[in-house]
C-alpha cells in the first residue's frame, strides 16, 4: 500500500458507518476513490431497494476521500454540500460508489459521484445515483 491509500485507508477505517454497512475501499487514487457495499436486507427500504441513506452515503464518502487524496498533509476534508439524483431503484448485489475531484482548491474541492449497482460478478452495471459536492479542507483534529 502507497501512503495515499494508507491515509484514506486508515481514516476509512475509524468510520463505524462504512463498517455497519459492510462496506470497503476498493481503490484509491490520486482524485479518485471507489468504495464497494454488498447487497443487504438489513440496508433496504420498504420496497425492498437499497435505502437512499445507504447509497447516499458510500457516495458522499467517495466524494470525500477522492477530495482528501488531494488535500494538504495534516488536513481532514468534510462535507460542505451534496445534491444526490436518484436515476433508478438500487437493485443489485453490490454496489460501487467512484468519486472524483472535479476542482481542488487550497479550500474547497468539487467532486462528482455515481453508485453503480451490479447484478452478478461481471463488469455490466447500472447507475443508480449521480452526485455532486463540496468538501471543506480544515485542519485534522477540528
Amino acid at each position: 500500500m502507497n501512503p495515499l491509500h494508507e491515509r484514506i485507508a486508515a481514516s476509512f477505517d475509524a468510520q463505524g458507518l462504512m463498517r455497519t454497512l459492510g462496506a470497503r475501499l476498493v481503490l484509491v487514487q490520486d482524485g479518485e476513490v471507489h468504495i464497494e457495499m454488498p447487497f443487504s436486507a438489513h440496508l433496504t427500504q420498504q420496497q425492498g431497494f437499497v435505502h437512499a441513506g445507504a447509497v447516499t452515503s458510500i457516495v458522499d464518502n467517495a466524494c470525500g476521500y477522492a477530495a482528501l487524496t488531494r488535500s494538504a498533509p495534516g488536513c481532514e476534508v468534510v462535507t460542505a454540500e451534496f445534491k444526490t439524483n436518484f436515476m433508478r431503484p438500487a437493485i443489485g448485489e453490490r454496489f460501487v460508489a467512484v468519486g472524483k475531484v472535479q476542482s481542488a482548491g487550497r479550500m474547497l474541492t468539487v467532486c462528482s459521484g455515481e453508485v453503480r449497482a451490479f447484478a452478478g460478478a461481471g463488469p455490466d452495471y447500472k447507475v443508480v445515483a449521480l452526485m455532486q459536492a463540496t468538501m471543506v479542507s480544515v485542519p485534522a483534529g477540528s
